[in-house]
């Protein structure tokens, strides 16, 4: 098995509002058709959702 795959780039983008985009590479193990994932929102001071821009 091929152990470095490539692995697309995904931006994510905050939907609390406040403009904050996340860069970050997609993970094998993930569900490919996730389009949501909670991340840290600096910003808005805790963790929100941050949709898939494809």
């Amino acid at each position: 098995m091929a152990r470095n795959a490539t692995r697309p780039v995904v931006t994510l983008k905050s939907t609390a509002g406040t403009g904050v985009t996340y860069v970050t590479r997609k993970n094998r193990g993930n569900d490919p058709d996730r389009l949501v994932l909670r991340k840290y929102d600096p910003v808005a001071g805790e963790h929100v959702l941050f949709r898939e821009q494809r």
